[in-house]
């Protein structure tokens, strides 16, 4: 089936005797670049914290070990707490009042904290967990917000690349950004970390305002681009005007109700709790079991984790282009969406081979397929943007975050039961490899058919 009715696309170009503009890739352009200083702010406590690049935030104010991890926990409570009112938000007032306003506090908030270092000891420790958690909340509409226009800016045809582009983002922070994050703090201290992301992020916020509009309003969409878009399935009229606004108090909440109780996306926020989980295991728990299983040191662990990380970069890309690719070759879109996520799930589940081996460079080699799977099988938020209703697009997506990242709290729990239990790390291994399998279940036997949430109107 082909989404772009060329007919349409034909005689709007004829009638506007210019050729279809392709504004909507700038636009998740500028997605991306916002998204590398979104985790490039998350990730700053954790190179500017421990001091391992020299004197750090918890030496310097005297911060124990139980300290950083209570300040390392404030984002991640936050950003699940704030998911739901983050996307109501977006759909009452719009993608982008709501995404300035976020990107805006998050970087005064990052900006604050490198201000810090005028207290220590417990009032330290609770300034900067309140200040974390400010920035958790204040991000909680991001990936939503993502998820949102991209449903409104591209066809159906493009959506899978278009939201790999923006997910892609958490792996290629750690590529743009970490060596800074690192050199800064070896240099001019802790500090310099907050303080220079912050600067860097205010500094792209007129851009993000001068180029991210709804499709219907943005000056440089000429009329074939959006007949292009919207002939695909783009939700091109998506944001509300402000008489609209005016007019409707939000989102209803027996909306949310109706979201839970449809098995389609019960299918895809349990499949995407999953996908998180494994994610979580890479970023967090990868390093340490090449330290204490396989006995690399602390400097070849660092070098070699970062692989996966350019392995899901790459994957992601792949799936999402893959899938977009059967769609216009007249795949359905179901099935395009589901052969990649299955596909990459296989592909994740090799690394239970690790327990097999001792060869480091077959551990290195077998993981970073393993995260190749994973980055092709991470499609949740492109079927979220097939999915979503147009009246709560930002709730929709908000729900989807919020399941995924209930798994960074379970699962770290999890993982660290079952080492005390069973003392290595193959059973990790098999606990992590069930989520993907659960994801492909999910897709295969749950999910069914892909399309569009249609509400029903309730009084």
């Amino acid at each position: 089936m082909q989404w772009e009715n060329k007919e349409t696309v034909a005689a709007a170009s004829s009638a506007t005797g210019a050729k279809k503009t392709n504004v909507r890739w700038m636009v998740v352009a500028v997605l991306f670049f916002v998204t590398l200083i979104n985790y490039a702010d998350r990730a700053s406590i954790s190179l500017a914290g421990p001091g391992r690049a020299g004197p750090g935030m918890a030496k310097e104010l005297g911060l124990s070990v139980v300290d950083m991890g209570f300040i390392f926990s404030a984002f991640g409570w936050a950003y699940v707490i704030f998911q739901l009112p983050g996307g109501w938000l977006l759909d009452r007032f719009g993608s982008k009042m709501i995404y300035s306003l976020s990107i805006l506090l998050w970087l005064l908030f990052t900006l604050m904290t490198g201000l810090a270092g005028f207290v220590t000891g417990a009032t330290a420790v609770m300034v900067i967990f309140i200040l974390r958690f400010l920035v958790g909340a204040a991000e909680s509409p991001s990936f939503p917000a993502n998820s949102r226009i991209v449903a409104s800016w591209f066809p159906a045809s493009e959506r899978g690349t278009a939201a790999a582009i923006f997910n892609s983002a958490q792996y290629g922070s750690t590529v743009f950004f970490a060596l800074l994050m690192g050199w800064l703090a070896h240099t001019y201290g802790w500090h310099s970390v907050f303080t220079v992301l912050g600067l860097i992020g205010i500094t792209f916020l007129p851009v993000f305002r001068k180029l991210v509009h709804s499709p219907n309003r943005h000056t440089m969409v000429n009329a074939a681009e959006l007949a292009y878009m919207e002939q695909g399935g783009a939700l091109v009229n998506i944001d509300p005007n402000k008489q609209e606004r005016a007019a409707h108090k939000g989102p209803r909440l027996s909306y949310l109700k109706q979201l839970l109780s449809s098995r389609m996306m019960l299918g895809i926020y349990f499949a995407q709790y999953c996908l998180n989980a494994i994610g979580f295991f890479f970023i967090t728990w990868f390093p340490v079991y090449l330290v204490q299983e396989k006995h690399m040191s602390i400097m070849k662990a660092g070098m070699v984790a970062a692989i996966p990380a350019m392995c899901g970069f790459v994957g992601g890309i792949m799936g999402g282009f893959v899938s977009d690719m059967l769609i216009r070759r007249g795949m359905s879109r179901s099935l395009a969406r589901k052969i990649p996520i299955v596909g990459g799930m296989v592909l994740c589940c090799i690394m239970v081979l690790c327990n097999y081996t001792d060869s480091e460079s077959a551990v290195i080699f077998i993981m970073a397929m393993s995260f190749l799977g994973k980055g092709i099988g991470g499609m949740g938020w492109t079927v979220n943007a097939d999915t979503v209703p147009k009246e709560i697009a930002g709730l929709s997506g908000s729900v989807l975050n919020t399941f995924s990242n209930s798994s960074s709290i379970t699962t770290p729990v999890i993982t660290v039961y079952i080492l005390q239990v069973t003392g290595s790390f193959h059973a990790v291994l098999w606990f992590v490899i069930a989520h993907a399998v659960v994801v492909m279940l999910c897709y295969l036997f749950v999910v069914g058919k892909i399309k569009r949430f249609i509400l029903t109107d309730t009084p």
